[in-house]
This record gives structure tokens, C-alpha cells and sequence, in this order.
């Protein structure tokens, strides 16, 4: 009467059993929000990306970063933010209890709906936030039409 109680280790090929074990991890790691796939911690600032008549406004929180350490650049109707964030390492005399801070390269893309005038592209970082501008192209900008009676 025993045995009916007894959980069967083998219950599928080992080559299907190995899948399964394997394809249980992926998703684990997927779905765990500080996890990457190797495992380690991923960096991804977080932004916003907004819609005006004139043209788009994309801002990126970039916290304890350098101007110098952000590149924005436009590739085919898309904004491109890329940039690394650099581990403090200051070891000395110190036991961590909780490290939360996320660290390392990024890369942010952002489709643009319409088409963009690149020449008048603005980028600007001020306390931590990179605000960039995208003006529309011309024919793309609502035109306002007289009504006359």
C-alpha cells in the first residue's frame, strides 16, 4: 500500500527530463525582474517618451552619471541612448548588507512614429535626467487652415 504514495523520480526520457529541467530554469530567469539571461543584474534606466504638435520628448533617468558617459544618437527614425554606469568599488572596511544599486552598460531604443527633422535634434542632461528633443519634419507638423465666411 506504500508504494501508491512514492513519487516516481523517472517519469519522462532522460533527454525530455533534461529539456524540462532546462526549459524550467529559462523561464524562471526570464520572468524574474533583477535577473538577465546570465544571470546577472541588467541596468536599464528608466524614460519616457512623449508626443507634442512640434515633436517628441524622450527624458532618461541617468542617476550618479556623467554627460560624457551618455550617447544619443538617431539611426533610421530611431533614438539611440547607450551608455555605461561605472561599479563604485570601495571595498575597504566595509561588510555589505544590502547592495540594490544596478550597474553597467545600457541601451535604450526608441521608434519614432513619424518622420523627424535630425538637424535640429537636442540633447540635454541636467540633474541626473537626459532630456532629448525631436522636432517633426515639416510636411509631418499639423498645418492650420483659415476658414473663411
Amino acid at each position: 500500500m506504500l508504494r501508491t504514495t512514492v513519487l516516481w523520480t523517472r517519469r519522462l526520457p532522460r533527454p525530455i527530463e533534461s529539456f524540462e529541467n532546462e526549459f524550467a530554469g529559462l523561464v524562471e530567469k526570464l520572468f524574474t525582474a533583477e535577473e538577465g539571461w546570465n544571470g546577472l543584474e541588467k541596468f536599464a534606466p528608466r524614460s519616457n517618451l512623449a508626443e507634442t504638435e512640434t515633436g517628441f520628448e524622450i527624458s532618461v533617468e541617468l542617476p550618479g552619471m556623467k554627460p560624457e558617459e551618455v550617447h544619443v544618437e538617431l539611426k533610421n527614425g530611431e533614438v539611440w541612448i547607450t551608455g555605461e554606469k561605472k561599479e563604485e568599488k570601495e571595498e575597504k572596511g566595509k561588510t555589505w548588507h544590502r547592495v540594490e544599486r544596478h550597474y553597467g552598460e545600457f541601451r535604450r531604443i526608441f521608434t519614432l512614429p513619424a518622420a523627424v527633422n535630425e538637424e535640429f535634434v537636442k540633447a540635454e542632461f541636467k540633474e541626473g535626467v537626459l532630456h532629448v528633443t525631436v522636432p517633426k519634419a515639416e510636411e509631418v507638423k499639423p498645418k492650420r487652415v483659415e476658414v473663411k465666411g
